[in-house]
C-alpha cells in the first residue's frame, strides 16, 4: 500500500526519525479508542440502570458479546496487518467508534445498545489493539520499550480523561449527552492524524527501523517466526495463558469498579475521580516501563504487574472511604499499566515483526474471549450475592496464577523460528 503523500513529502525532510511522526498518529488513535473501554462504560452503569431498569448482567453482557465477536475477526485482521499495514484498519476503527458512541446517545432499548456497544467493543478489542501495537512494532526494535511505553500512555491518558469527560458532560441528569461527548472527542481526535500521515513500515519510505540506536548486547537478534512455528513454542502458550488469566481481572474490575465503590458509601462523582486515579497510575506504570534496560527479561516484570494486580483487586474488597478507594485502585492501575504495555512488547521480541499480526491476531482471540468473561462472572456473582466481594475474591486469584504464568514463559530460541 502506498504511503500518504504527506508522509512521502515530509519524511526525507525530516531532522529526526519518521518513527516519531508515526508514533504521534498512535498516541492519538489510541486516546480515541477508549470511547466504548469498560471503565467509560463503568459511569454509564448506574444512570442507563436507572433509566431503563437493565440488570448489571444484562450492561456486561454488552462488553462480553462484543468480545467474542472480536474473536472471530482478530485471526482474519492479522494477515491483514501484516499486508497492507495499521492505516486504513486505524481510520475505519476511529470512524465506526465515534459514529456507535454519537448513536448509543439514542438509545431507547436493550436490543440496540446491544447492536451498537457491541460493534464498538469489537473494533476496540479487534482492530484497534492489532493496528496500535502492529505499527509501534513496525517501526521501532531498539525503542520499542520506549515507543510502546508512550503509546500505552496515550491510551491511559483516554481513560483518565473520557470518563470524567461523560461524567460532566452527564452533570444535568443526561446520561445522553455522555455518550454524545464521547463520540464527538473521538472523531476530533483520532481520524485525520492516521489518515495522512501513517505509514506501514519504515522500508516503505526507504527507512529502516531504529535498530541502530541499540548499543553493542543491547538487543539480541530479531527473530523471524511465522505463525505456525510460533504456535509450536511453549513461549506462545505460556504467554497466552498469562492473557487468559489476567485480562478476567482487568475487564471484570474495570466495569464494576464505579457501581462497587458507590455500593461502599463513595458518590458518583467520588468514584469517577478514583476511576481517574486508577487510570493515572496506569499511566505512571507505562511511563516507567519506558525506561527498563532492553536486556531485561519482560517475564519478571509481568509477573509483578499480576501481582500488583493481585493485591488492588483483593484490597478493593475492603474499601470504605476515599482514601482506601485511592489506594487499592491505584496499585489495580499500575497492574493494568504494566500489563497493557508489556504483553504487546512480549509478543513482537518473542516472534519478531515479520508475522506480528497474524500472530497476535491468533493470541488476542483468546484474549478478547477472557475480556469477555471478567464482566458477566462480576455482574453474575453481584446479582446473584448482593455486592462484588466473590467476583473480587476470583479476580485477586486469577492474577496470582497469572504471575506464575508469566515466570514460565522464557523467549524462545530465535533457531526455532520457521517460514
Amino acid at each position: 500500500m502506498r504511503p500518504p503523500f504527506l508522509a512521502r513529502l515530509l519524511a526525507p525532510r525530516l531532522p529526526f526519525y519518521y518513527g516519531w511522526v508515526v508514533l504521534g498518529c498512535i498516541c492519538l488513535a489510541g486516546f480515541a479508542r477508549q470511547g466504548p473501554a469498560v471503565a467509560v462504560l463503568s459511569v454509564f452503569i448506574v444512570p442507563m440502570t436507572q433509566a431503563f431498569d437493565w440488570s448489571r448482567t444484562e450492561i456486561a453482557g454488552a462488553v462480553s458479546l462484543g468480545g467474542v465477536l472480536a474473536a472471530f475477526v482478530s485471526p482474519i485482521i492479522g494477515p491483514v496487518l501484516d499486508r497492507r499495514g495499521a492505516r486504513l484498519i486505524l481510520c475505519l476503527a476511529v470512524a465506526s467508534t465515534g459514529l456507535a458512541a454519537l448513536a448509543l446517545s439514542q438509545t431507547q432499548s436493550l436490543v440496540v445498545f446491544y447492536l451498537l456497544f457491541c460493534f464498538a467493543r469489537m473494533v476496540w478489542a479487534g482492530p484497534f489493539e492489532l493496528g496500535l501495537y502492529g505499527a509501534i512494532n513496525n517501526w521501532f526494535v531498539a525503542r520499542r520499550a520506549r515507543a510502546t511505553s508512550i503509546a500505552t500512555l496515550a491510551q491511559m491518558s483516554g481513560l483518565v480523561g473520557l470518563p470524567i469527560i461523560a461524567q460532566l458532560a452527564m452533570a444535568g441528569g443526561d446520561w445522553r449527552g455522555g455518550w454524545i461527548a464521547i463520540g464527538v472527542v473521538v472523531l476530533a481526535v483520532g481520524f485525520l492524524p492516521v489518515w495522512l500521515f501513517l505509514v506501514r513500515r519504515p522500508e516503505d519510505l526507504g527507512l529502516q527501523p531504529d535498530r541502530v540506536a541499540a548499543g553493542p548486547g543491547e538487543l539480541p537478534a530479531e527473530p523471524r517466526f511465522s505463525r505456525a512455528a510460533a504456535m509450536r513454542t511453549s513461549a506462545f502458550w505460556l504467554l497466552s495463558l498469562y492473557t487468559v488469566l489476567v485480562f478476567p481481572v482487568q475487564a471484570g474490575v474495570s466495569l464494576h469498579q464505579a457501581p462497587h465503590l458507590i455500593e461502599r458509601g463513595l458518590t458518583a462523582m467520588a468514584a469517577a475521580t478514583v476511576i481517574g486515579a486508577f487510570s493515572a497510575m496506569s499511566v505512571v506504570a507505562s511511563f516507567a516501563i519506558g525506561f527498563l534496560p532492553r536486556y531485561w527479561p519482560l517475564r519478571y516484570v509481568m509477573s509483578l504487574a499480576a501481582v500488583l494486580l493481585a493485591a488492588g483487586t483483593l484490597g478493593l474488597i475492603t474499601v470504605h472511604t476515599i482514601e482506601m478507594a485511592y489506594l487499592f485502585a491505584g496499585l489495580f492501575g499500575l497492574g493494568i499499566g504494566g500489563v497493557m504495555t508489556l504483553l504487546p512488547m512480549a509478543w513482537a521480541d518473542y516472534f519478531g515483526r515479520e508475522s506480528y499480526g497474524a500472530i497476535r491476531g491468533v493470541a488476542l482471540s483468546l484474549q478478547v474471549v477472557a475480556q469477555a468473561a471478567g464482566p458477566v462472572a462480576s455482574g453474575l456473582l453481584r446479582d446473584v450475592n448482593g455486592t462484588y466481594t466473590s467476583s473480587l475474591v476470583l479476580f485477586g486469584v486469577l492474577a496470582a496464577l497469572a504471575s506464575l504464568a508469566a515466570l514460565a514463559a522464557h523467549r524462545p530460541a530465535v533457531s526455532r523460528a520457521a517460514a
